[in-house]
């Protein structure tokens, strides 16, 4: 195991590369999914120096493959969305306390501890759901942080609204984190002043509602709750790690987690900044894969920020995609 496991959230910068190095020899020789990958793509694993020679695993291996570095009973199953026609995703979590550690860590580095906010959660469809690792997160969240306000809704709306309007009057520090269209049906319902409210969305629209871009999506929520920011986070199941967005659509990734990009037509071409498809190394994944070729096209900016502008022609629609900008 690299030793730098055992201080994976403390980690920074300087040591990244070197670290993402470390972690992927491990898992080629501790992974039989990605280890049969990267010597399927006859690459020397000796030539490897530098992270934009490591191999990416292709996202859509989690629908067909156990992706697991060393042998392990997993704690949880985490399965993607996605419809009733598609494959999902699957996640086996060796340790619950690795992913609670990392998007307790990713969510204070951004916006301090949870436990200073109430949490309210608008998650119709994730509810309903056995395996969804976005409820999970939420509901953990809502356990640190104890405030009596704290919960989910489904299609109790007035109820939301009433709590939003007690909680605004005791100017609490409130998390709605909501998906997409739960938002925005509250929304058009709805049209609260939030002074002392994060919005944040996660995506996901599902076919529920007619497709629209993220700066339509967010000009609708703004006006309805008079913000002038709304939120967002970037996560997915095959994840333990999320980056956030503070207003406009640009996310910034905890410090164990990066993002590059890769030529559509080259794979293995990768860049640490410019347009392209989204390559993300999640340092948090040590015991799934850790180097994921996602579906998302995006560009990634000079101080390792980034965006999200759509999807991959013929790829999956997926029920937690963010939408294209």
């Amino acid at each position: 195991m690299p030793l730098f496991v055992n201080n994976l959230f403390q980690i920074n910068s300087a040591v990244f590369n070197q670290a993402a190095l470390e972690l992927f020899s491990f898992q080629y020789k501790n992974n039989a999914v990605y280890g049969g990958f990267v010597q399927a793509l006859n690459k020397p694993v000796g030539s490897i120096q530098t992270i934009e020679r490591i191999p990416f695993l292709p996202i859509s291996f989690f629908k067909t493959h156990a992706v697991k570095t060393t042998a392990f009973e997993e704690e949880q199953l985490f399965e993607s969305s996605g419809t009733t026609q598609t494959v999902q995703s699957k996640h086996l979590v060796k340790s619950l306390k690795l992913y609670e550690d990392s998007f307790f860590n990713a969510f204070a580095l951004q916006y301090g501890f949870v436990k200073d906010y109430c949490v309210l959660g608008l998650l119709p469809s994730y509810l309903e759901r056995k395996h969804s690792s976005l409820v999970y997160m939420v509901q953990r969240m809502m356990d640190e942080s104890g405030h009596p306000l704290n919960g989910f809704f489904l299609s109790n709306v007035d109820e939301l609204a009433k709590r939003l309007i007690e909680l605004e009057e005791q100017q609490q520090k409130t998390l709605l984190i909501g998906v997409t269209f739960g938002l925005l049906d509250f929304a058009e319902q709805y049209q609260l002043p939030l002074k002392h409210t994060i919005v944040m969305e996660t995506g996901g629209m599902k076919g529920r509602r007619e497709e629209l871009t993220r700066d339509e999506v967010h000009a609708q929520l703004k006006k309805s709750f008079l913000v002038d920011k709304i939120h967002s986070e970037y996560g997915m199941t095959e994840l333990l790690s999320q980056a956030y967005s503070k207003g406009d659509g640009i996310f910034y990734c905890p410090p164990w987690m990066k993002v590059l990009v890769r030529e559509e037509d080259d794979p293995m071409q990768l860049k640490t900044k410019g347009k392209g498809a989204l390559n993300i190394i999640d340092l948090a994944n040590v015991y799934s894969c850790s180097f994921i070729a996602t579906d998302d096209i995006g560009e990634v900016f000079e101080d390792g920020s980034f965006r999200v502008m759509g999807r991959i022609d013929n790829s999956d629609i997926r029920g937690c995609s963010l939408l294209a900008l």
